[in-house]
């Protein structure tokens, strides 16, 4: 199984630029059918808390672009989207689709305080799991990740790969990283960060992207530009090593 994680530079609250823009990238990349595909958060408007310009409404124009090129592509694709929540207010979600259709939604448990996405979004309220091919795959969105109890969540489920699409700022890139890494070694699993890079009228973005594996190792970087990387994922090797190594079956 291969994993794909696209970093792009987003436009500010243009969904039809930012999905023209993934797209393309995509099909430059001659990505491998069955592929696992992954957007960072909120690829279609960036990470804003304007309701009304990040929302999909009724018709969803993201989800349904998603699931066109995840049928075009043979693959399955995890985005970041926003959704109605409680009146006033949305979710920051990580969607999944297949080919077939939707497959997974995750609603972010940790809404970034921070940045008064509180404000603008309701948080989640627990982790969830999907089988992307031979593998148990579970998402999460951006802060999430400085929370280690919220992503034991996946283990418990079974995850053998983690992915995490966020809107990282530069000045705490190199957390981004290590959380990455750390997520990976605790959780004995594959952990794909998918950030955005370039600016928004706030803040700019660093991108580093990466894929690492069980062991913490980094075996693919997107650097600090617009990039598709990729790497197969050896579940045979993951599972040996889990056999080999059974911390989580110490889990409390």
């Amino acid at each position: 199984m291969q994993i794909v994680a696209v970093q792009q530079d987003i436009v500010w609250e243009n969904k039809q630029a930012n999905c023209d823009r993934a797209a393309a990238m995509l099909r430059e990349a001659k990505v491998e059918p069955g592929s696992l595909i992954v957007l960072a958060e909120m690829f279609a408007t960036g990470f804003s808390i304007n309701l009304p310009a990040t929302t999909e409404g009724k018709d969803r124009p993201t989800e349904k672009f998603v699931h066109g090129l995840a049928k075009e592509l043979d693959s399955t694709i995890i985005a970041g989207v926003v959704n109605d929540a409680s009146p006033g207010k949305g979710f920051n979600e990580a969607v999944v689709f297949s080919p077939q259709g939707e497959i997974a939604r995750y609603r972010k448990m940790r809404p970034f305080t921070l940045g008064k996405e509180y404000d603008a979004h309701d948080a989640g309220d627990e982790a969830i799991s999907f089988k992307g091919r031979d593998a148990v795959v579970s998402p999460f969105v951006c802060y999430d990740l400085r929370f280690p109890e919220v992503i034991r969540g996946a283990a418990r489920l079974g995850a053998e790969i983690i992915c995490v699409i966020a809107s990282w700022p530069e000045a705490r890139f190199m957390h981004w990283i290590r959380l990455l890494q750390a997520r990976a070694i605790e959780n004995q699993c594959y952990v794909v960060g998918v950030n955005r890079c370039g600016k928004d009228p706030y803040l700019g973005y660093k991108g580093r992207s990466i894929i690492v594996d069980h062991n913490g190792d980094i075996v693919a970087d997107a650097g600090e530009g617009e990039a598709v990387i990729r790497a197969d994922v050896d579940l045979d090797s993951l599972r040996e090593y889990r056999a080999k190594m059974p911390f989580l079956a110490d889990m409390r």
